[in-house]
């Protein structure tokens, strides 16, 4: 006779560890999340590179705002293609 393939032992040594996985999963939220959860009006520390003064003054920014901002302008307008095309012109 075959033993089953969840044998009741097997099952129980599943359960423990995904109980101790998820204990262990729940005491890193909690530290992670330490001066969020028991800080008044505490959140977490804005690490995006638009967040930080020292990049800011440096003229360093974010490739996706930068991205998305030169997505938003025409690439040349009526008059700079007009300009392109007689500047190409006279020389």
């Amino acid at each position: 006779m075959q033993t089953p393939i969840f044998a009741p032992t097997k099952l129980m040594e599943m359960l423990e560890t995904v109980l101790i996985t998820l204990l262990i999963v729940a005491i890193c939220v909690l530290l992670l999340g330490v001066k969020v959860f028991f800080v008044k009006g505490g959140k977490f520390p804005n690490t995006h590179v638009s967040g930080n003064k020292a990049l800011r003054e440096k003229g360093v920014g974010c490739v996706q705002s930068q991205d998305r901002e030169a997505q938003r302008k025409p690439r040349f307008s009526i008059d700079e293609w007009e300009k392109a095309l007689e500047n190409g012109r006279t020389n």
